[in-house]
């Protein structure tokens, strides 16, 4: 076996004693440190090139941090004015992965370079941290290069604002084929909603 298949075995068996120990001083490590923070290296390089990174010169990866946890809805001193039946506050699911968030946070805070792909690298109580492979689409080396100048075309901008990402694409139902794919598509709340629901339309 290679050395990445090592280094893939030691991330999968988390609850072991050398793992377990370097998760912990990773994630003290970590949060002493701003949310968005610029690597000179991928933490994971066996994950990070089998989602597309390289070694080279236009590539560039981030680590991000966001809070875990369910949504909380935006009201004023956590009291919503209404009905009983729309009296929730706590308790709202995100339709997407906390690593669509992190994507999205990025983008807006580096526009310039494009987004290729992420993965998660450790997590707390409090937190979850990815790390993202970015590409600048202006850099010679990428737009030379025929595996990865497709994302120099101008449909790619914002990849992470407009659900093209692997992370999106699964919480758009697109990683299943076949039988039983037709209910995730577009959107699981969208075929309970069709289901479920009777349209009737008036006569005019």
């Amino acid at each position: 076996m290679g050395a990445y298949k090592y280094v893939n075995e030691l991330w999968r068996k988390k609850s072991s004693e050398v793992s377990y120990y370097m998760s912990r001083i990773r994630q003290w490590e970590y949060r002493q440190l701003p949310s968005i923070v610029r690597l000179s290296h991928p933490t994971r390089p066996e994950k990070a090139h089998k989602v597309g990174y390289k070694a080279k010169n236009g590539y560039a990866v981030f680590r991000v941090r966001v809070r875990r946890g369910g949504r909380v809805r935006q009201c004023k001193h956590k009291i919503w004015y209404g009905k009983p039946r729309n009296i929730g506050v706590v308790g709202f699911k995100y339709n997407r992965q906390l690593r669509v968030h992190a994507e999205q946070r990025l983008g807006k805070a580096v526009g310039a370079l494009r987004l290729l792909n992420s993965y998660w690298v450790a997590k707390d109580g409090n937190y979850k941290w990815f790390e993202i492979i970015m590409v600048d689409p202006m850099h010679q080396t990428i737009r030379d290069d025929p595996r990865i100048n497709w994302i120099c075309n101008n449909t790619q901008k914002h990849r992470e604002c407009r659900g093209i990402t692997s992370a999106e694409r699964e919480a758009r139902g697109l990683r299943h084929k076949g039988v039983g794919a037709m209910k995730l598509r577009g959107s699981k709340q969208h075929h309970w909603k069709k289901t479920h629901t009777t349209q009737y339309h008036r006569f005019r």
